[in-house]
């Protein structure tokens, strides 16, 4: 299922939109600031963030820019402004999608079914299907047997590919940054993931003295 996080402050919008988003199958974390929201955020575990703009602590703006340094997550922005500047820099900082309040939670719902069904086609390659709601992936429509971190490294050189990811930034995205295990951790499940990857294996480039890169070449 793909799991979602709610940014906003007032508590009865936030109760309801978890409510018709649970509804309709999702899973849903919550937060009522702009700080929590950046502890709570996961680029490996959510597929969508409903943003409120006007947070306590630190506003929305600035916990998107914090997301979009490590993903590319979808966000939906809520705001009580609908002025035509204000949408034109969320764009820029790179928002999906934008929704003036009062709005429905029906609206917001359907846009964000709207957006995962893109995504979620868009993690296709005719050759390799990654299902990141099933955490599943195949190769020539059969499945292949990836332990759980195997899944997530794969998904985030995926989700950030033709980018070299150095050593240490896939160890911090996908094992954490209080993780204190060697950087050959890394180049071991790489391999592991070639080898299962079969044919396809050099879609994971070696950079140099560096790292890796998810890049597709025909």
């Amino acid at each position: 299922m793909s799991r979602i996080l709610i940014v906003e402050d007032e508590d009865k919008l936030r109760r309801v939109l978890k409510l018709y988003l649970e509804n309709e199958g999702y899973i849903v974390d919550e937060a009522k600031d702009g700080e929590e929201a950046i502890n709570l955020f996961s680029p490996l575990t959510h597929s969508l963030v409903i943003l409120d703009v006007m947070l306590p602590k630190r506003d929305g703006w600035s916990v998107l820019r914090s997301i979009r340094k490590e993903s590319d997550v979808p966000v939906i922005m809520l705001t009580a402004r609908g002025e035509e500047d204000d949408k034109l820099f969320g764009f820029d900082l790179g928002v999906d999608d934008y929704v003036v309040k009062p709005a429905s939670p029906r609206e917001i719902v359907a846009r964000t079914r709207a957006i995962l069904k893109r995504v979620n086609k868009s993690n296709v390659l005719e050759e390799i299907v990654i299902d990141k709601s099933a955490r599943e992936v195949k190769v020539n429509g059969n499945t292949i047997d990836l332990t759980l971190k195997e899944f997530e490294l794969l998904l985030y050189l995926y989700e950030h590919k033709n980018v070299a990811l150095s050593r240490e930034q896939i160890l911090d995205a996908v094992w954490g940054y209080e993780y204190y295990g060697d950087l050959r951790t890394v180049d071991t499940h790489i391999k592991n993931i070639r080898e299962k990857l079969g044919e396809y294996r050099d879609y994971i480039q070696t950079v140099r003295g560096f790292g890796y890169k998810f890049e597709v070449k025909k």
